[in-house]
């Protein structure tokens, strides 16, 4: 299938693009910027979709929706928020088309300008509070944990599949609640259903942490986070919830009854994760020969290549493997039986391997005589032969030990990349050299922050949660710090 990739030891981001369009994940659309999400693509996004939704409806969250369009004037009311995101706002000024009179074409209908302009969503944080509005009342409205699938657009002038694109999906919760605590609360529960997920479903292992003031989603109080390590030792923000105070509802004028009969702000958070996990997943996995998808997330967990010699060896084939198909199907694991008589088995092997399919079966008329079929798993490229009788079982076993084991893989790149230094030409020459996560002691200040980002071009990822509490000397300024934080170059 001329599948041959760049080598990511060469140039992982040449690597990277090609493999995203190579595995048919996603391509370039005639629109700048954005992106066509193709079928096997959407199957993994799909995938990432059911995974989420259900833990979040397991949490007491709903799903519900809200328009695509934001009046101007909704943004306007939280000055932070509409500051934060003023710069990628796309807005709707006209609302008719109509025929050039030279008859050159199409143009805007200058009388049918809009009283007011409407911004396409960047974030749904103003049109869903003026709706909470209406909502909210009294306590017994409370706490409201909602959630949205939908698309959202921040005009970007950087793009890349997946990572970074004008329009993207995800999905954005907002909740409201009785007082600071529950928010924090939901806050910081959400962020772990967030680790949960990158951690067990896509093997990815993050690090749960909160982002410094200039690093927080505008209009938030706090940010938490979630920071995974690609393999070529920068970082990806994977998943963010904010505790957003009081802010949003005081600007909307959301106020509820309390138990006493006083009328309160009540306190909130938004959260979301977006298609960059399908980046983070192809990042953190794959290599030179293609994707490695975990099991739990690939769309084909198990695929079946017969080789044959004419179509009376294929029906002999058929008639062993459709009783398998059916077998694992029951079992809940998604498989393919490909005899298509249009493509070789060399370049059907190919063309799974490319896809990240986790394991692959061949079958021949060896295989049909010795009752036997044979394995390949994608993350090791191992191959055995397994006896009919057995091969289901150990299917079941290979998936799990591929999720293990390419967690496993990317928990020890990690380890390895994580580097303590005190010192700000260490700082530079391991940033340089290895990469990674950094952990190094700051001053809290925003110069700071800024100057290294400047002449390094890291920035600080998180403040981990878990990291102790440790005296120490700011690596640029020497001035004192508490705890060490992570800093990084990132996606």
């Amino acid at each position: 299938m001329g599948k041959k990739l760049t080598k990511r030891s060469e140039d992982y981001s040449k690597w990277y693009n090609e493999l995203v369009i190579k595995a048919d994940l996603a391509e370039n659309s005639g629109v700048r910027g954005c992106m066509v999400i193709k079928p096997y693509g959407f199957a993994i996004w799909e995938k990432i979709q059911a995974g989420l939704d259900k833990m979040f409806k397991d949490t007491g969250h709903q799903n519900a929706y809200f328009p695509l369009f934001i009046p101007k004037s909704y943004l306007s009311k939280e000055a932070s928020h509409v500051e934060g995101f003023a710069k990628e706002c796309a807005v709707v000024t006209h609302y008719r088309l109509k025929n050039a009179e030279d008859g050159s074409g199409i143009i805007v209908d200058e009388d049918a300008k809009l009283e007011e302009e409407l911004i396409v969503r960047p974030t749904s944080e103003t049109i869903i509070w003026d709706t909470y509005r209406k909502w909210i009342q009294s306590y017994r409205d409370l706490p409201l944990l909602i959630n949205q699938w939908a698309n959202v657009v921040r005009w970007e002038m950087r793009t890349r599949l997946f990572l970074r694109t004008t329009e993207f999906l995800w999905q954005e919760g907002h909740t409201a609640h009785e007082t600071e605590k529950e928010a924090i609360e939901e806050s910081e529960l959400i962020l772990n259903v967030y680790a949960d997920f990158a951690e067990n479903h896509m093997a990815v292992p993050v690090i749960k942490g909160t982002k410094t003031e200039s690093e927080r989603f505008a209009g938030a109080v706090e940010t938490y986070c979630i920071e995974a390590l690609m393999q070529d030792g920068k970082a990806l923000q994977a998943g963010t919830s904010h505790f957003l105070g009081q802010n949003f509802a005081r600007a909307f004028d959301v106020k509820y009854a309390s138990r006493e009969g006083k009328q309160e702000y009540v306190w909130a958070t938004s959260w979301g994760v977006s298609t960059r996990l399908v980046g983070a997943l192809i990042m953190s996995h794959s290599d030179d020969n293609g994707l490695v998808l975990p099991p739990k997330l690939a769309p084909i967990q198990v695929v079946i290549v017969p080789i044959y010699k004419g179509l009376e060896q294929l029906d002999t084939i058929s008639e062993r493997v459709n009783p398998l198909v059916k077998e694992l199907q029951n079992k809940g694991i998604s498989v393919k039986y490909d005899k298509r008589d249009t493509h070789k088995p060399g370049f059907k092997f190919n063309e799974y391997e490319l896809k990240g399919v986790p394991v692959r079966i061949a079958i021949g008329q060896r295989d049909m005589e010795n009752g036997t079929y044979e394995l390949a798993r994608r993350d090791t490229l191992e191959k055995q032969i397994v006896e009919a009788n057995e091969v289901v079982s150990k299917i079941e076993f290979m998936l799990e030990d591929i999720q293990r084991n390419i967690f496993e893989k990317a928990i020890k790149y990690r380890e390895e990349h994580i580097t303590e230094v005190d010192d700000y030409e260490e700082f530079k020459k391991v940033l340089d050299t290895k990469g990674g996560f950094i952990s190094a002691h700051w001053d809290g200040t925003l110069a700071t922050e800024d100057k290294i980002k400047e002449e390094t071009k890291a920035t600080i990822r998180c403040i981990p949660l878990d990291s102790p509490k440790e005296a120490g000397s700011c690596m640029l300024t020497g001035k004192p710090s508490i705890q060490r934080v992570l800093f990084a170059k990132a996606y």
